[in-house]
C-alpha cells in the first residue's frame, strides 16, 4: 500500500490516567508489522516526536475533557478528522477524571482556588459534549478485543479494498 493510501491516524490523550494509551501500545507488539503498511501515524506522541495536525481518517481521543485549551484542541481535531473514537471511560462517560462533578457544595467551594489557578472548566467532559463522536470503547482500560474489532470495522469502512 503506498503511503498516500494509508488511513492517517491521530492519538490523543487528555484528562485520564493514559491506560488506554499503554493497551494500544502494547497490541502493537503483535499488529507493528501489518499496522506500518496500513496507518499513518500522524499525530501520537506516546509513538513519536514529529506530530503533525493536519489531517485524520481517524482520530483516537482519550480522556475527559476539564479545560477550555482542552475543549479548543479537540474541536480542531474534530474539523480535521473523517472519524472520531473517544476512548476509555473518562473519554465515554467521563469518569473517573470527572469525579469532581460528583462533589458536594462544600468540596466544590474547598477545591475552587484551584480550579481558578489551573484554568480548568467548573465541570468536566465526556468527548460527545464537545465534539461529534463516531465510536466509543468505553473501559478503563479500553477492552484490547473492542479495541481491535473497532479498528478492523474502521479499516473496512474506510478502505473496503483493503
Amino acid at each position: 500500500m503506498e503511503n498516500q493510501e494509508k488511513i492517517k491516524l491521530g492519538w490523543f490523550s487528555y484528562s485520564c490516567c493514559e491506560d488506554s494509551t499503554i493497551v494500544m501500545t502494547e497490541i502493537m507488539n503483535e499488529h507493528w508489522q501489518d499496522w506500518k503498511k496500513l496507518f499513518d501515524f500522524r499525530h501520537a506522541r506516546v509513538l513519536k516526536s514529529n506530530n503533525l495536525m493536519d489531517e485524520f481518517d481517524v482520530a483516537f481521543i482519550e480522556g475527559a475533557i476539564a479545560s477550555p485549551a482542552q475543549e479548543e484542541i479537540v474541536k480542531e481535531i474534530r474539523s480535521k478528522a473523517k472519524k472520531v473514537v473517544a476512548v476509555g471511560a473518562c473519554a465515554c462517560v467521563g469518569l473517573p477524571a470527572g469525579q469532581r462533578n460528583t462533589f458536594t457544595e462544600g468540596q466544590k467551594e474547598a477545591i475552587d482556588f484551584l480550579i481558578t489557578r489551573f484554568g480548568a472548566l467548573p465541570k468536566v467532559l465526556k468527548l460527545s459534549d464537545v465534539i461529534k463522536v463516531d465510536v466509543e470503547l468505553p473501559g478503563c482500560p479500553m477492552n484490547p478485543d473492542a479495541f481491535l474489532k473497532a479498528v478492523d470495522a474502521l479499516v473496512k469502512e474506510l478502505r473496503p479494498q483493503s
